[in-house]
């Protein structure tokens, strides 16, 4: 992921500029899963849980793809691009220009830092993590309309980015603690600028 290459049959294939990875993850507890290594957990740039369907979700999923024995061709999805390469790089470069400033950055990297030092931790994030919160609260307040980050965007943000890469002590796992609530303990005592 990170060298935006891929080797097929001892090949090596560069990846374009639009590349970008979206994967999926079964419970750990399922068979045939296994947790991915932290190195390669931290390259993500958020996990997001997403739980069971409603019922009636359920219901129109079986309704729509219950006869199916083979995964479908993704033609048959109808899907539509609904950007160019060129809006995509035109979007990214609206992102980089949005203003993050000292006492923003400073927050940023307190958050990170405050997760390495906790008891409930047996890992705190990365230095990768900060970069990568710092770009998602760029794009997070370009969405918003803005051309500066704030403090509710790192909040908004810090549960998906921060928590697959922070690991638990096992104390904290044997009370039952996640690292969403970690996360958030954190946002509570690092105190965010005015």
């Amino acid at each position: 992921m990170q060298e935006r290459q891929v080797s097929i049959d001892g090949t090596t294939h560069a990846l374009g500029a639009a590349f970008m990875v979206v994967a999926t993850q079964n419970p750990i507890e399922q068979e045939g899963t296994y947790p991915l290594p932290e190195a390669q957990l931290d390259r993500f740039l958020f996990k997001v849980n997403v739980g069971y369907p409603s019922r009636d979700e359920e219901r129109r999923l079986v309704a729509l793809h219950g006869h199916r024995t083979a995964m479908p061709a993704v033609e048959s999805f109808g899907l539509e691009p609904v950007a160019t390469l060129e809006l995509l790089l035109a979007a990214r470069q609206t992102v980089s220009g949005i203003r993050l400033s000292e006492p923003m950055l400073d927050y940023i990297v307190d958050l990170v830092r405050a997760t390495r030092d906790r008891n409930t931790l047996r890992a705190g994030a990365s230095p990768r993590s900060a970069a990568m919160i710092a770009a998602s609260v760029r794009a997070y307040a370009a969405l918003a309309g803005r051309d500066f980050a704030i403090p509710d965007d790192v909040k908004a943000l810090a549960v998906p980015a921060l928590c697959h890469r922070i690991i638990l002590a096992p104390g904290a796992e044997i009370e039952g603690m996640s690292t969403e609530t970690v996360v958030k303990q954190v946002l509570e005592q690092v105190a965010a600028p005015r």
